[in-house]
């Protein structure tokens, strides 16, 4: 890529999390980049790490241990105000529940969050977004009244009307059916190049994967593999096959 800086920074990063039986090691000894405009996937078994890795990367959980930078901003030391601040500026999430408000309409769940930002024209916006992602024609539908792939096009409508610099992504097609998940996930990748805004996605989907610059394959809280690593001798499609065979 042409534009080589480093949006995100994991150095030595691990998370215990305490419990009856006493520490549990979640993460331990994370450390890798990525770069401006890239996209990763980030795959592994069921308990290996991958959404709390990403609940790191999106400070919405403290590291025990390490340093994370993402965006430019240093976590260690930040406050909760701080982290939150940097979120609405330059982070968008899409997770596998679509978190719409019910009692908002499509444009209300887009618009609010951008006033609450302080943007002056937050429904100018959201319409926009919202005619982005095809559902121009569903502007004043309630949530109950939109299809599974409709509210994850809502939801990925408001992750991006920020403009963030970064769109993170846990199992965004989890709870859709194949073509309606590969339609939102065509949707994702497009307007992400449009905009060169750089891609974390955390799936279990291998056609998912398989899209991505980048796939970092998580095993027991560690990296067991990344073509990103120029140590690493496997191909997306090993690592792929690796984790689908599990």
């Amino acid at each position: 890529m042409a534009n080589t800086t480093n949006v995100i920074e994991l150095k030595d990063v691990s998370l215990t999390l305490s419990s009856g039986a006493g520490p549990v090691n979640i993460l331990k000894n994370i450390n890798f980049t990525v770069q401006q405009g890239q996209s990763v996937g980030i795959v592994g078994p069921s308990g290996s790490g991958k959404s709390s890795l990403m609940s790191l990367m999106t400070g919405l959980e403290q590291a025990t241990t390490g340093d994370i930078s993402v965006g430019g901003l240093g976590f260690t030391g930040a406050s909760e105000d701080d982290l939150a601040r940097h979120r609405l500026k330059h982070v968008g999430i899409v997770m596998q529940a679509f978190h719409l408000i019910p009692t908002m309409t499509a444009l209300e769940n887009v618009a609010v969050p951008l006033e609450l930002a302080g943007v002056n024209d937050a429904f100018d916006i959201a319409a926009k977004e919202l005619d982005l992602v095809g559902l121009g024609h569903r502007m004043e539908h309630y949530p109950t009244q939109l299809s599974g792939g409709e509210q994850q096009r809502v939801a990925l409508a408001r992750a991006l009307a920020p403009q963030p610099d970064i769109l993170f992504g846990d199992e965004p097609t989890g709870n859709l059916d194949g073509q309606t998940g590969r339609a939102v996930i065509d949707l994702i990748f497009d307007l992400s190049r449009q905009r060169n805004s750089t891609l974390v996605l955390v799936t279990h989907d291998p056609a998912l994967a398989d899209r991505c610059d980048r796939v970092i394959s998580m095993m027991d809280g560690v990296i067991s593999d990344d073509t990103g690593d120029t140590q690493s001798v496997d191909g997306k499609a090993d690592i792929i096959s690796k984790v689908a065979s599990k």
